[in-house]
């Protein structure tokens, strides 16, 4: 009767001890793919042959490709924001108060220079889905 008591507590134990394991390791995945809804990374937009700065974002089925990012521009450059979508929405860049219509399954593009400094969200109007940050510095 002893042995069989002292076998459960260890397959409790080990029963913790693997339920501890998957809290830490699902943890550390959560900490490496930065459960932050989505959130990429810092993205550095193509530069064209005459200087411009080139971004595309595509927003398909409820999310933008690639998570939404932050995009670096350096103030004074000429920017072109292409979005191609599956919805029709308004694309607005905040801050800016730059706009432009996108039917489903076609693209637009803002072209603008980025002469004032700061972070400004990118944004499905209506939806309010957020597509990117732009951080021009």
């Amino acid at each position: 009767m002893m042995q069989k008591g002292t076998a459960m507590t260890t397959s409790r134990l080990r029963d913790r001890h693997a339920g501890a394991l998957l809290v830490a390791l699902a943890a550390t995945i959560l900490t490496l793919t930065g459960c932050s809804g989505g959130q990429a990374g810092v993205v550095t937009p193509m530069v064209t042959a005459d200087g411009v700065q080139r971004v595309k974002l595509q927003y398909a089925g409820g999310a933008v490709e690639g998570g939404v990012a932050r995009i670096a521009i350096p103030a004074g450059s000429t920017v072109e924001l292409v979005v191609v979508s599956d919805v029709a929405d308004e694309v607005h860049l905040h801050g800016y108060d730059r706009s432009s219509f996108v039917t489903a399954g076609a693209g637009t593009t803002l072209r603008f220079v980025a002469e004032v400094k700061g972070v400004f969200e990118v944004e499905l109007e209506q939806r309010g889905d957020q597509l990117a940050k732009l951080e021009v510095s």
